[in-house]
């Protein structure tokens, strides 16, 4: 950590020579508002999260004039500079989200892949930020604390001790740097150089975010689809505005997702997984992911799916008719019932699904068979009601 103005606090996890991600938080809060994030990140990156100026630990420079974005972003980039970093990974939320925007326009090559998570690149109006400024300028952070927190969760955020400490948070912000933010945010328009973005997005948005209303982030991805660039505009369900707290599995998620693209084997396995298994199984392991089941995941993500399930020698049909046979072989009944709709998905019938179950009765045993084929059923008679 640095108290030194020049310098902006931060916090490093993550092995040494891994690719980095510089993570940048809301308005108001510190690096820890990524806490949930870092111990699956921080498995195979080498996360960065950076406290804006007079956010944390981070000292407040003397300003002449009012501060922008610009030079938001130029914090960044002496801090990179300072650790080393070439380039980097840059995910932000908020304002966070909105200097990682201005890295990818500005500077390119300092930047590899981004995610925008409740943001956008022009926030009007300018008067209500620089009455913000002007307000905890006089009246400290107790001000605004109630009106702003308001925004960051729904109403079914339950997490009193978690709400507890970001209030600490925002009101521990040194008022001149959260004035200088504010005013930062009142001067940016981002929108002119947004289709000269050339790193690939992923654009994430709280359906329930009335700081930075979705619709946002959808014109922002719009924009950048009509330039030609890689972007992915997402949605998370019951989320306002910190929304990598209240729905932290999801954003986590998409954010691995995003970062892992990267990587083809990974990419390829993520693909193949989801057209085999479904989104909803896909996105309810992925989000249930810890730092103790994170190298599990990317295993089966990487050699299960990327590297067996893409090869060209037989197709899924096939494929999923060998793995229900050995499953049921092996008794392992939660992933034969998962793979019972696989088949289904990669086009087996329900007959050729009755001839693989009976054909283990000759070579596995008929209780074998006998049980598969119990299981199978169940499978099907739900599949057949979430149809009608």
């Amino acid at each position: 950590m640095h108290d030194d103005a020049q310098i902006l606090a931060h916090a490093v996890d993550g092995p040494e020579d891994a690719p980095v991600v510089v993570m940048g938080s809301s308005l108001g809060t510190d690096r820890h508002m990524w806490d949930a994030q870092v111990p699956v990140l921080a498995r195979r990156y080498r996360v960065v999260r950076y406290e804006l100026r007079g956010h944390g630990r981070s000292g407040t420079p003397r300003t002449e004039g009012p501060a922008t974005i610009a030079d938001l972003g130029s914090d960044v980039l002496r801090l990179m500079d300072h650790l080393g970093v070439a380039s980097a990974h840059h995910v932000g939320l908020s304002i966070g989200g909105m200097v990682a925007l201005w890295l990818a326009q500005r500077h390119p090559e300092r930047v590899e892949r981004v995610a925008v998570v409740c943001s956008a690149p022009y926030l009007p109006p300018a008067e209500g930020w620089l009455t913000r400024a002007a307000t905890v300028r006089r009246e400290g952070m107790g001000a605004l604390v109630d009106a702003v927190m308001s925004r960051w969760f729904t109403e079914t955020y339950d997490d009193e001790r978690r709400r507890a400490a970001l209030r600490q948070s925002f009101l521990a912000v040194d008022p001149e740097g959260y004035a200088q933010c504010c005013e930062a945010v009142a001067g940016m328009d981002l929108r002119p150089e947004l289709p000269s973005i050339s790193a690939p997005l992923l654009l994430v948005a709280g359906d329930s975010d009335a700081a930075t209303p979705p619709e946002l982030s959808a014109a922002a991805a719009e924009t950048l689809r009509a330039a030609g660039a890689e972007v992915r505009y997402e949605v998370v369900a019951d989320a306002a505005h910190i929304s990598a707290v209240q729905q932290a599995p999801a954003v986590t998620r998409l954010v691995l997702e995003h970062l892992d693209a990267q990587d083809p084997v990974r990419a390829a396995g993520t693909r193949v997984r989801r057209e085999v298994l479904g989104d909803a199984h896909v996105n309810r392991a992925q989000e249930r992911t810890t730092s103790f089941t994170a190298d599990f995941q990317d295993l089966i993500t990487r050699y299960a799916w990327g590297d067996v399930w893409t090869r060209p020698g037989i197709d899924r049909r096939m494929r999923s008719a060998i793995t229900l046979a050995v499953l049921a072989t092996l008794g392992h009944d939660g992933e034969f019932a998962m793979h019972v709709r696989a088949a289904l998905r990669n086009g087996l019938t329900v007959d050729e699904i009755r001839e693989v179950l009976l054909h283990i009765g000759v070579y596995a045993g008929v209780p074998v068979s006998n049980h598969a084929f119990a299981l199978a059923q169940q499978v099907l008679d739900d599949v057949e009601s979430e149809r009608s």
